[in-house]
């Protein structure tokens, strides 16, 4: 048997001699996210290398939800980016999983992401820490296989086994080759499932990856006004309706925005451009005024996430505005814009 490897931008796709490689790989598993915020900068690349050599390659998502509904967005997530030809879906839970859900409903939210995977027809499996694993309900989850780390020596070879039944068995993380200049993770086959179950075709329900879909969401308006600002896509654009602009007030968001009447539905004007959260009147050309920043200093236990939800914000934006690294490192003490 050849080689089983999981890589992710870590190990970016140019420093892998490609051709080398697929005379020796039988399998590779590729990471597409850490969390929904952070796509791997490399997962496409690898795929591309993948199909240009012949390797079968699946995919794996190191879960950073925060509860169980979020992790049925991570799964929707994670779905719409797989590549059609990834061969199976596996959820990653490690430790900035558990710092990121909590410990109450870390299971059930593993549970909920692999069983969205599962509706839309892939193949799954559920790779956990070895130190987790009979810790906090995790052994209950259920998915087609198990994926097991034990590196003892972690010298390159297979030392330690696990101490419990799975599929795959990470055995270390510093494989050595001649086709990339640096350590590699390497797995071996450890239960009953064949390479061929893993390489072979996906199940042979239709993967059906769920509709992206972008909400025309409409926000609250001062009372007996007529127009009410929203967003829309697609909206046919008329500037003669200079009338109704003049009557446009609304509570806008950034972005682009149409006019709506309630009554007599869309009322096709020029689209005005608003600051999120202000009120603006286009007839009195009044100013908007743009929020202050908040801050919040780092404490014990905070994590990105949490600050996020308490903030009433996105991860995505918290790293942007404090220049965060891509796993979001932050220290206690940090001062950090959350608003």
């Amino acid at each position: 048997m050849g080689i089983i490897m999981d890589i992710s931008h870590h190990q970016p796709s140019n420093k892998i001699d490609w051709a080398k490689a697929a005379k020796e790989v039988d399998l590779v598993i590729i990471r597409v996210q850490y969390g929904s915020n952070l796509i791997d900068r490399e997962y496409k690349k690898h795929v591309a290398n993948c199909k240009k050599y012949g390797i079968p390659f699946g995919h794996y998502a190191y879960g950073m939800f925060v509860s169980v509904n979020d992790a049925i967005v991570e799964a929707k997530d994670f779905i719409n980016r797989a590549d059609n030809d990834a061969l199976f879906l596996a959820l990653d839970v490690e430790g900035d999983t558990v710092k990121s859900c909590g410990t109450k409903d870390l299971a059930k939210a593993s549970q909920a992401f692999i069983d969205v995977l599962k509706d839309v027809g892939y193949k799954t499996g559920f790779y956990v820490s070895h130190e987790l694993y009979k810790k906090y309900d995790l052994d209950k989850v259920k998915a087609d296989f198990l994926w097991l780390p034990r590196y003892g020596k972690d010298n390159g070879k297979p030392d330690k086994k696990p101490d419990y039944p799975c599929c795959l068995w990470q055995y270390s993380q510093y494989c050595k080759v001649d086709w990339y200049k640096g350590g590699l993770d390497f797995n071996l086959l450890n239960g009953d499932k064949s390479l061929e179950w893993f390489t072979g075709k996906k199940k042979t329900t239709p993967v059906n990856k769920p509709e992206k879909k972008t909400e025309s969401k409409q926000v609250s308006k001062p009372k007996d006004e007529k127009y009410t600002v929203v967003k829309t896509i697609n909206a046919y654009i008329n500037a003669a309706d200079a009338k109704a602009r003049k009557n446009i007030k609304g509570k806008v968001s950034a972005g682009t925005y149409h006019v709506f009447n309630k009554a007599n539905g869309m009322i096709n004007v020029t689209p005005i451009k608003g600051v999120a959260g202000s009120w603006i009147n286009p007839a009195d050309n009044k100013k908007v005024s743009t929020p202050k920043p908040k801050y919040h200093i780092v404490k014990k236990g905070d994590v990105v996430s949490k600050l996020a939800i308490k903030y009433g914000t996105t991860q995505a934006k918290i790293k942007s505005w404090n220049k965060l690294d891509s796993e979001y490192t932050i220290y206690i003490g940090q001062k950090l814009r959350v608003k």
